[in-house]
C-alpha cells in the first residue's frame, strides 16, 4: 500500500488522549524502534515544541497546511501555542527548503539546540530582573543557583526521545528491554512536557438512570455546597437533579455558571452560603483548604448559629475534623463529618459510599442528600471515626494501585502484552472495578483524572501520620507514599492516581 506521507512533510499528528499536534515526518532516533505489532502504515513524527519523536499510524496524520485553519485553535494550552510558534518559525527560517530530504534531521538538531538556548537565555533574564533578598543561604540553596552545564542540557535534549512514552499511549511505542547493568538507566528518571489532562465538561442537567431509580423525596431544607471540584461537581449535580434547593460557591466563580443555569443559587462568599442555607456541605482539596474555609476571611464561622448545620466532606485527618467541630459547636452550630469513598465516576452516578460521624440529628436530616449522592451511608459515632475509617480504606486503595502499577511494569519489561495481563486478571479472584479501570488507564497511557494522584498521596501521608500517633508500623504504606510522591514530583499530581505507573515503569 502506497504511503500518503514522505520524509520532511509537515503534518498534524494525533496521539491517543491528546489533541492533534504539529509535527514533521522524520527518521526515528536510534532508541525509538518501530512497533512490530502494527499492521497499518506508520510514520515517525517529530513533535514541535516538545521535541519528541513517536510512531504514529497514518490514519492519525493530516497535512499541516491543509488543516492548519481548522486545527490551530483546537488546543488552548501554553505548550500547544509554543509548538505552533516553533513550527511557524521553522517554516519561516527554512522557506521552501523545509521539505529538503538530504538530511531530514539535521535541521531538527539545530532547532532543539536553539530552543534550549532560548530557554537558558530567558532563565538568565528572569534571574537578573528578580530582586535579590538578603537572606541566609545554606549549601542546598547554592546548589539550586548553579547553572546547568551545557553538556547536561545537550544530554537532556537527547534523552527526550527516550522519555517519549511519558507523553503518549504505550500502544504507540515499542517497549525496549531493561538496560544492561552499568548502562545509563538515569535517562528515564524524569518525564518531559507533561500535559495536564482536560476535565470533560459535566452535563449538569442530565439525570442518570441510577438517580431515577432511587425515587428520592427531597428535603424542604435549603442546602449550601462549598467547592465544585472533581467530586463536588458530581455531588451537586445529583442534589439538583433530585429536587434539592442548593446554594453553591467555588473559589473560581466561573465553575458555578452551569449549576446556576440548572437551578442553583450562587453565594459570593462561604459566609453568604452559610447565611442562606440551613445545612452546608464542604468538599475542598485538603485539610488546610478545609480549615481556611472555616476560619478564613468571610469563612464559615462568621455566619454559623444554633440553627445551622455544617457537613465536612473533604478528605481530612481526625484532628482537623475535631478542630473544626469544636469551632462550629462553640458557636452553637451542629457538625458532621461525611467522608466519601469513590471517585469522579461514582460522584456523577450517585453511587458513593458515605462515612459519617458527629451530630446524629444532622446525619438524619441529610438522608435525602446522602441518598442522592451515594448508594449507602454509615453513621460511625463520634467525630473523627469517619476520617479514620476513610484513611484506612484509602491506604488499602493506594497500596493496591502501587501493586497494580508494579505488576504492569514488570509485565512490560518481560515482554508480555499488558492487555493480555489485564484480560487474565479479569478472570481471576483479583478482579474488581478499581483494578480493571486503573489497568485500562495504564494501558491507554493518558491517565484521565478520576481520583487525582495528589489527593491519593495526601491520604497516604495522613494515614502514615495516624500510624505514627498510634505507634502502628506501616511499612507498605510508607513505600507506596514514596512512589506517589515521586510521581507527583515528576508532574503527574493532577493526573489520575493510576499515573503512579510512570514511577513504577520509569
Amino acid at each position: 500500500m502506497a504511503e500518503e506521507f514522505k520524509l520532511g512533510d509537515l503534518v498534524w499528528a494525533k496521539m491517543k488522549g491528546f489533541s492533534p499536534w504539529p509535527g514533521r515526518v522524520s527518521h526515528p532516533t536510534k532508541d525509538l524502534k518501530r512497533p512490530s505489532t502494527k499492521k497499518t502504515a506508520l510514520h515517525c513524527i517529530f513533535f514541535f515544541g516538545t521535541n519528541n519523536y513517536a510512531w504514529i499510524e497514518e490514519t492519525n496524520i493530516k497535512p499541516y497546511f491543509e488543516f492548519k485553519d481548522q486545527l490551530v485553535k483546537s488546543n488552548k494550552s501554553v505548550a500547544f501555542k509554543d509548538a505552533i510558534n516553533a513550527i511557524e518559525d521553522y517554516i519561516k527560517n527554512q522557506g521552501e527548503k523545509y521539505n529538503d530530504l538530504m538530511d531530514p534531521d539535521a535541521e531538527f538538531n539545530r532547532l532543539r539546540e536553539s530552543v534550549a538556548a532560548k530557554k537558558d537565555a530567558k532563565s538568565k533574564a528572569l534571574k537578573k530582573e528578580t530582586p535579590v533578598k538578603n537572606i541566609k543561604r545554606g549549601p542546598s540553596d547554592k546548589m539550586k543557583d548553579t547553572p546547568t552545564p551545557k553538556k547536561a542540557r545537550s544530554q537532556s535534549l537527547e534523552d527526550d526521545s527516550v522519555r517519549i512514552k511519558h507523553n503518549i499511549s504505550p500502544n504507540l511505542v515499542n517497549h525496549s528491554p531493561s538496560p544492561r547493568k552499568g548502562a545509563a538507566s538515569n535517562l528515564l528518571e524524569r518525564p518531559s512536557n507533561i500535559i495536564r489532562p482536560e476535565t470533560p465538561i459535566l452535563d449538569v442537567e442530565s439525570v442518570t438512570q441510577t438517580l431515577k431509580e432511587k425515587n428520592i423525596l427531597p428535603s424542604d431544607l435549603k442546602f449550601g455546597f462549598l467547592g465544585l471540584g472533581i467530586m463536588g461537581s458530581g455531588i451537586v449535580k445529583n442534589l439538583l437533579n433530585s429536587g434539592h434547593s442548593v446554594i453553591v460557591w467555588n473559589r473560581t466563580p466561573e465553575k458555578c455558571r452551569d449549576f446556576v443555569k440548572a437551578g442553583a443559587q450562587q453565594g459570593l462568599t462561604p459566609s453568604d452560603v452559610i447565611q442562606a442555607a440551613d445545612i452546608t456541605f464542604s468538599c475542598v482539596a485538603d485539610p488546610q483548604a478545609a480549615k481556611d474555609m472555616v476560619f478564613g476571611n468571610c469563612g464559615v464561622l462568621v455566619e454559623i448559629t444554633t440553627e445551622k448545620g455544617y457537613v465536612e466532606m473533604t478528605g481530612i485527618d481526625a484532628e482537623t475534623s475535631q478542630d473544626i467541630a469544636e469551632a462550629i459547636n462553640a458557636k452553637g452550630g451542629r457538625y458532621l463529618e461525611a467522608q466519601v469513598q469513590g471517585s469522579k465516576i461514582q460522584a456523577e452516578e450517585g453511587t458513593l459510599v458515605i462515612l459519617a460521624a458527629g451530630d446524629r440529628s444532622l446525619f438524619d436530616e441529610c438522608q435525602s442528600c446522602f441518598k442522592a449522592m451515594g448508594k449507602n451511608s454509615f453513621y460511625l459515632g463520634e467525630v473523627g471515626n469517619a476520617s479514620k475509617m476513610n484513611l484506612v480504606l484509602q491506604l488499602m486503595t493506594g497500596v493496591t494501585l502501587a501493586g497494580l502499577a508494579e505488576g504492569m511494569a514488570l509485565a512490560d519489561r518481560a515482554g508480555l502484552q499488558q492487555k493480555d495481563v489485564l484480560e487474565v486478571l479479569e478472570l481471576t479472584s483479583l478482579a474488581c472495578p478499581t483494578l480493571v479501570d486503573k489497568g485500562r488507564a495504564i494501558i491507554d497511557g493518558s491517565f484521565p483524572t478520576h481520583l487525582p494522584l495528589e489527593h491519593m498521596q495526601k491520604d497516604l501521608k495522613l494515614s502514615l501520620i495516624m500510624g505514627d500517633q498510634l505507634e502502628q508500623p506501616l511499612p507498605l504504606t510508607a513505600s507506596t507514599n514514596e512512589l506517589f510522591k515521586h510521581a507527583k514530583r515528576l508532574g503527574y499530581g493532577s493526573h489520575d492516581a493510576s499515573a503512579v505507573y510512570i514511577r513504577a515503569r520509569f
